[in-house]
């Protein structure tokens, strides 16, 4: 009997101590919750940390004009940029702010939480250290792409050919990857370190080129006199000077090749050399020699 009695007292101040303990931890959050001077310093975090978002958003937002208006056409006319590269640098230039706003936006509001940035940021940096090495791939992709945007190698909205194997318009420019687009419609996705021997066509005016062929048999001067009438009276919106006759290309025993030239502005050279060939070939209608026929020499050599 007195070793059951012993347990129920036992048992008994066990729970009064779970109950004292329960009722000082509910007194203990009544406390702080009650406490007017945590709630002030609450107030005061939760205040500080709008004040962060807000002067970051209004900071991006400066950011954001300034570099609008240093990257307007008229501006990169004054510098003597090319608008698309300087499309390209600003879109850029934004998304680096962006980042950049955002990771100290961060670390100030983990400030405000009294945690200790030391550790955080050694860490992040052993972090990057171990993606330097295991992604060196990815670490170059994005030097390369850096540079290709600094260099001004092309910039969005140029027809560039990559390698000799993917030709098409540049529709996006990243630091990792390139995006291409071709006439036809197919999408290649380049990353920047693959990108090498690049031939960019919208830089310069560019020579379009068109050989006539007519008959070995007909009258090499007649032949001749209407390609030059034809030079001389060419129109295009597209080319910047008069046609040119050059003369006779090549000479067989069949027939005699005839070259035309004409400079023409960036990436319209077949546009040109199309329109060129139509107004050959009325010419040669109108005169009554059929016998003939008009031939892009660059679209022979598989450009």
């Amino acid at each position: 009997m007195i070793g059951s009695q012993q347990f129920y007292y036992l048992a008994e101040e066990a729970i009064e101590k779970k109950l004292t303990l329960w009722e000082q931890f509910l007194d203990d959050i009544w406390t702080s919750v009650s406490d007017t001077h945590m709630w002030i310093g609450v107030l005061k975090v939760v205040l500080r940390i709008l004040v962060i978002l807000i002067v970051s958003r209004i900071i991006r937002i400066v950011v954001n004009r300034i570099i609008d208006n240093v990257m307007n056409p008229s501006a990169s006319k004054r510098l003597k940029l090319r608008t698309r590269r300087v499309q390209t640098v600003g879109k850029l230039l934004k998304n680096a702010t962006t980042y950049i706003i955002n990771f100290i936006v961060l670390l100030l509001i983990l400030n405000e939480f009294n945690i200790n940035l030391a550790p955080l940021l050694a860490g992040a940096g052993v972090i990057g250290l171990a993606i330097g090495f295991g992604a060196q791939s990815l670490v170059k992709d994005v030097i390369t792409g850096f540079f290709v945007i600094l260099e001004d190698h092309f910039s969005v909205g140029d027809v560039i050919e990559v390698g000799g194997k993917f030709k098409g318009t540049v529709e996006m420019i990243g630091l990792r990857a390139t995006r291409i687009r071709s006439w036809t419609g197919e999408v290649y996705i380049l990353p920047n370190g693959n990108i090498s021997d690049v031939t960019n066509y919208s830089v310069n005016n560019v020579l379009a080129v068109v050989d006539v062929s007519v008959a070995a048999t007909e009258n090499l001067e007649h032949m001749a006199d209407i390609v030059r009438g034809v030079a001389a009276k060419f129109e295009d919106p597209n080319i910047v000077n008069k046609a040119d006759y050059l003369g006779i290309q090549t000479l067989s025993a069949s027939d005699v090749i005839l070259r035309l030239t004409v400079l023409c502005r960036a990436n319209t050279q077949a546009a040109v050399s199309r329109h060129l060939n139509a107004e050959v070939k009325k010419a040669f209608e109108a005169a009554g020699n059929p016998r003939y026929y008009a031939v892009d020499a660059m679209e022979r050599a598989g450009s």
